[in-house]
């Protein structure tokens, strides 16, 4: 596909303001989408879609294929008859300006509980039956899936059986997926298989629905592929050849980066690492089931830890930190032609005006020479984020080093906000942050910076340079500190909760983006 000078809005639909606890797929979304059709935004990024599990990190799914049932609408629910307005009556009185997983969870899951009895006690007139019952919907959407759902709908349900467990604690039958084993638990929790296959019919019904209105007003969705899949998951269950995995199905080496920026002591993942050389004998078969739905889900992928494929740091099962470990060389070229092959027939050697793939290849942290050929190779766009950018005229973070081919961020979910990194950020990186964007004043005049608007000379900056595509979180376009702040790397709990306040999409900031993309063409 080719890409074209645009801008978008950063915003994962948990922060979506909604009276039942988190962000969902109902109306402020849709309000949402007009509010980015509205300013001349053409991207609306969001982070993993999948069903959070430790930590309720996007990052760490029980799925690789499977949507977030937590996202799903409850007001859509009741307009499609599959809720009684009393089930919405004796919902817990939740704050406002955050998600608390913890009261949300099991609130959420009885609601779809209630739903799925609901549908189940008459499903063909359930959503309003129409010229085509939704049995026949909900069938059709289980057989085109089959190929993840019913290895995950039995996950699922296992793991509930079993308290919540992580699936290395099941039974060594279950856990070896022994046929006999397999076929008793389908039988005897079929019900609970049902409901869960049930709640991924309504994600994607509700997602779908979502995605084609904001496609309908010239909106693109990035969406996001984390490069490593979570331990406690189906496909780690359902695939174990695919990973390395000891007899008893424990890692042996698990994912990380060495210190960085965001970790003296790197950043220890803990997911399992790929058997590259199994998925390769395969075809990458696995991988491009996963592009495949990753791409009827969003427009553009934002590939997670690119460099990943060109080599990844390899730490031993049980180090307690990241800082022991080693370099190991990614599927790198053969890997990406099969990709192109699969979905960009005929791209090879395409210009640098026409992608061949809707990849965008999240280039931070430890570059090496082998990650940018990897990357140019394959005619990607890397990511450029302005708030690295203020060490001095030589940082390749800033603008006026930008090529033509990248995305350019304020920062990411795994920043601060811009009014948090002024605040925080070393005063001669401030200093110089205030004379590159030729703002008056001295940086130790902090309040007075931050009050008048350094988040939306970030915004400027970025919206004006050559760089493709130019995104902001909404936490920058609203000027928000770091109690806005979505993600901090390496640390336990806390995270993800952030939401935004009911009455912030106003006029004012709608015309002010609007003024934004038609000065810079996007």
């Amino acid at each position: 596909m080719k890409f074209e000078r645009a801008s978008g809005i950063l915003l994962h639909p948990t922060s979506l303001p909604s009276p039942y606890g988190i962000g969902d797929l109902g109306p402020q979304a849709y309000a949402w989408v007009d509010f980015l059709a509205g300013s001349g935004c053409k991207l609306w990024q969001v982070l993993p879609l999948g069903p959070t599990g430790y930590g309720d990190s996007p990052y760490q799914c029980f799925s690789a294929f499977a949507g977030n049932p937590y996202l799903i609408s409850p007001e859509f629910l009741l307009r499609d008859d599959l809720l009684h307005p009393n089930d919405l009556v004796e919902k817990t009185n939740f704050p406002a300006g955050c998600v608390d997983f913890g009261a949300l969870i099991p609130w959420k899951l009885n609601l779809l509980e209630r739903a799925f009895i609901r549908f189940s006690s008459d499903p063909s007139t359930a959503l309003g039956a129409g010229p085509q019952p939704v049995r026949r919907d909900f069938d059709i959407f289980c057989a085109e899936n089959s190929s993840w759902l019913d290895d995950y709908a039995l996950f699922m349900a296992l793991k509930e059986a079993h308290g919540g467990g992580s699936w290395d604690g099941w039974p060594a039958s279950l856990r070896r997926r022994e046929p006999k084993a397999l076929a008793e638990a389908r039988a005897s929790l079929a019900p609970h298989v049902l409901r869960f296959s049930f709640g991924q019919f309504l994600f994607f019904r509700q997602w779908q629905a979502l995605k084609t209105y904001a496609n309908e007003r010239g909106i693109q969705i990035i969406g996001d592929i984390p490069v490593f899949v979570a331990y406690d998951s189906a496909d780690v269950w359902a695939h174990p050849e695919l990973f390395y995995l000891d007899d008893e199905g424990q890692p042996t080496v698990v994912a990380g980066v060495p210190p960085d920026y965001f970790s003296p002591t790197g950043q220890l993942w803990g997911n399992p690492l790929y058997r590259w050389d199994v998925h390769k004998a395969s075809g990458y078969t696995w991988w491009l089931e996963r592009f495949r739905a990753i791409l009827k889900m969003v427009d553009i992928v934002r590939l997670d830890h690119f460099r990943g494929f060109a080599g990844y740091w390899e730490v031993p099962a049980g180090n307690p930190t990241a800082e022991i470990g080693r370099w190991v060389p990614g599927p790198g070229v053969d890997f990406f032609k099969s990709v192109q092959q699969a979905f960009a027939p005929g791209g090879v050697g395409a210009s640098h005006d026409s992608p061949t793939l809707p990849i965008i290849a999240e280039d931070l942290g430890l570059i090496t020479p082998d990650v940018i050929e990897l990357r140019e190779g394959f005619n990607l766009p890397g990511m450029k984020i302005l708030q690295f950018a203020f060490s001095g005229p030589d940082n390749p973070f800033l603008p006026h080093h930008y090529p033509h081919h990248c995305v350019a961020y304020t920062g990411t979910h795994d920043n601060d906000t811009a009014r948090g990194w002024y605040a925080s950020a070393p005063e001669e990186e401030r200093n110089f942050a205030l004379r590159y964007l030729g703002r008056e004043g001295s940086p130790k005049s902090l309040t007075l910076i931050a009050h008048s608007g350094f988040a939306w000379s970030l915004i400027r900056a970025v919206w004006a340079s050559v760089a493709i595509f130019a995104l902001a979180p909404l936490q920058d376009l609203l000027d928000l500190g770091t109690e806005a702040r979505m993600n901090y790397p390496s640390r336990l709990g806390g995270n993800w909760e952030w939401r935004m306040n009911e009455n912030a999409l106003s006029g004012e900031l709608q015309g002010k983006m609007r003024e934004l993309n038609y000065l810079y063409q996007r």
